[in-house]
């Protein structure tokens, strides 16, 4: 948001000179004709800087500025006066002031002044948030969000990464699965160990098995030598199946004994070997629903869940959207060079009324690109909509959660298979039928999408043309 600056001065005509000044420069201003009202402002919070007359009614701007350093130490006081001489300015920054102006004065001479206390004031902050990362920067400090929510999944975190049980981590695209995952493995007792990743989803179903269990010399063409699996290389410490609602149904067997017995067999190989590796593994879909539909195995699926972390969506924890915009614009500094500080007022208001269908990974690239496109430091609405336009999902930034949804008078499985397919529709007639670019449109891999389409009986060559 735009940086908020407090003027106090009794004179109106040059009050209202200067706020119009303020204002073009692209500053929020608010208004106080006499000391006393300014100090009960500043006890508010919120603001950047604060311009202040000396001569006031009442109390001096000099008598108020240990009051206003009292209310709000953090915030800089430059002062402002045409009745004193160097002295009177001197004065002011002893008692506190960051600098002082006679008047007459240039707004040219005032904004370098006023850019350089609100840059310190900015780098006072980034120094103390980088002083808290420091002194709490255990795992859970890079799960961002206070919300009631996020708070219920890092007590649950906290409570299930210290046990030595199996962990199935829940919640749509782009919620954060991987990093919730890194979190367990980080707080549980097999830290030092392996963490071994393995995304159901990427790997050729051929290659699939191959690359869980690992294969014998001769096993098939192309082992020209003995491979170990995942679960072997991550002995002693933690495995993620990541998407295994993707698993061919042909292979849970295979890892419903892998996940009971602790023990696997090679492809290729005809002795088991056993192996001590805790399982944690992450989906987006509805599991119930496909073991409901004959997709998924249940016993598998209730292995797997002997503890479960469900990942709310960025919809139902907006409120923690302010302290994401501030974590993303410092990601986004780091990345690219840039010098953004804040989103302005319309541009937050745009972030809390979308939907985020691809939730916190499509807010990051959203706010990255709009990084990129920012003028003066600040993320713009017009900035947040061009970043829309080329973000997965990103088709209408204005439209309000809820909006236009048919579907909110179908039973809820029928709604969200409803939604589902018109997403995937509007992605193929964006790609015009290309199959790969709509899986990237929507945040999911190609082989996910093809069983989407399946499902929802779609044919992608018909938008094609």
């Amino acid at each position: 948001m735009a940086e908020r600056i407090l003027v106090v001065d009794d004179d109106r005509a040059f009050r209202g000179m200067l706020v119009e000044a303020l204002d073009e420069l692209g500053f929020t201003v608010e208004q106080a004709e006499t000391a006393e009202e300014g100090i009960t402002r500043a006890e508010k919070g919120g603001l950047d800087l604060i311009l202040h007359d000396v001569k006031l009614p009442g109390m001096s701007g000099l008598e108020a500025l240990p009051k206003l350093r009292a209310v709000a130490p953090e915030t800089d006081v430059i002062v402002i006066t045409g009745h004193g001489t160097r002295d009177t300015g001197v004065q002011a920054m002893s008692h506190g002031a960051y600098d002082y102006f006679n008047k007459p004065f240039q707004i040219k001479e005032m904004e370098v002044v006023i850019r350089r206390a609100l840059e310190k004031r900015s780098l006072q902050a980034e120094l103390k948030a980088l002083k808290r990362n420091l002194k709490g920067s255990g795992p859970l400090d890079k799960i961002i969000g206070d919300s009631p929510a996020m708070q219920e999944v890092k007590e649950r975190l906290a409570r299930v990464a210290e046990l030595d049980c199996d962990v199935l981590v829940l919640g749509e695209t782009g919620t954060g699965k991987e990093l919730i995952s890194d979190t367990i493995h980080a707080m549980s007792s097999r830290a030092g160990g392996p963490f071994v990743k393995l995304n159901c989803a990427a790997i050729p179903e051929s290659l699939l098995e191959s690359e869980l269990f690992g294969h014998e010399k001769g096993a098939f063409t192309g082992a020209t030598t003995s491979r170990p699996g995942k679960f072997e290389q991550a002995e002693g410490g933690c495995i993620l199946l990541d998407e295994i609602g993707d698993m061919p149904l042909h292979l849970q067997p295979k890892l419903l004994r892998a996940v009971e017995q602790k023990q696997v067999e090679r492809v290729g190989g005809t002795k088991s070997i056993s192996f001590d590796v805790r399982i944690i593994a992450a989906t987006n879909q509805e599991l119930e629903q496909r073991v409901d539909a004959g997709e998924f195995r249940s016993d598998l699926y209730y292995r797997l869940n002997v503890a479960s972390i469900h990942l709310p969506p960025l919809r139902e924890r907006r409120e923690d959207i302010p302290r994401l915009v501030e974590h993303f614009i410092q990601q986004a500094n780091v990345k690219l060079g840039t010098d953004v500080r804040s989103a302005d007022k319309m541009a937050m208001r745009k972030m809390y009324e979308y939907s985020w269908p691809g939730n916190i990974r499509q807010f990051a690239n959203a706010i990255e690109r709009a990084a990129i496109f920012s003028k003066g430091g600040v993320i713009h609405a017009s900035e947040l909509e061009l970043a829309f336009s080329r973000t997965p999902g990103g088709d209408a930034p204005e439209q309000a959660p809820g909006a236009g949804f048919e579907e909110m008078k179908m039973p809820l499985r029928e709604a969200i298979n409803s939604f589902e397919r018109r997403l995937i529709t509007n992605a193929l007639s964006r790609t015009r039928g290309v199959q790969t670019e709509a899986a990237t449109l929507l945040g999911i891999t190609p082989k996910n999408l093809w069983n989407k389409l399946r499902k929802h009986h779609i044919d992608a060559a018909a938008f094609s043309t």
